[in-house]
């Protein structure tokens, strides 16, 4: 098949222009490949992970530990997704405190195939690569796809968008008999549309 510019190029979902290494806090979800469900289960509305889901918890809290320009907030990973805030700091060469405003460095704009460090698109790609490499190789499953292609962000603008998303994700478990992403749920909005299976 034929490279065709005009028919086979990769659209960005990041908000274009914007300098994803500025400061600030970030909600991220990143869904497995397919939706499968492949970290666990929500048992009487409790998430219970299983041994690939605590790869998935363990790498994201390993994310801040070797990244000082970070720091985590809420976060879940669920059955076949991961909710999770990611605070992207700033130091001013003496304080090491959270910026919660306009970056202190020359804006970085991340362009398709040059990383920029310290941005977000850099973090989680690093952090979906270090989870899919650790579950292959306990799988036995070298080389094969574990999640979806890109991931889903929002900025997050201030402390009442903030506390609503907190919520959010500590609800996440709870709502899982409604959740979109809940393949049962899925089934059953297609079985009531006629869109079948």
């Amino acid at each position: 098949m034929t490279f065709r510019h005009d028919r086979h190029h990769r659209r960005s979902i990041r908000l274009r222009g914007y300098d994803y290494s500025r400061a600030g806090a970030y909600f991220v979800t990143i869904c497995a490949k397919n939706r499968e469900c492949l970290f666990g289960d929500v048992v009487d509305r409790q998430l219970v992970l299983n041994p690939l889901g605590r790869i998935v918890a363990d790498e994201w809290i390993k994310t801040a530990d070797i990244r000082n320009e970070i720091e985590l907030d809420e976060w879940v990973v669920m059955p076949n997704h991961f909710h999770g805030i990611v605070w992207i700091r700033q130091t001013d060469g003496t304080s090491d405190t959270v910026c919660r405003g306009t970056a202190r460095r020359a804006p970085t704009v991340e362009q398709f195939g040059k990383s920029v460090a310290g941005s977000l698109p850099t973090i989680i790609r690093a952090f979906k690569s270090a989870v899919t490499k650790r579950i292959n190789e306990s799988r036995n499953t070298p080389g094969a796809g574990l999640w979806q292609r890109n991931y889903w962000e929002h900025i997050v603008r201030n402390e009442n968008e903030l506390n609503r998303i907190r919520q959010y994700i500590i609800d996440n478990p709870k709502n899982w008999e409604t959740d979109r992403e809940n393949p049962n749920v899925q089934a059953v909005q297609r079985a009531e549309t006629g869109m079948g299976a």
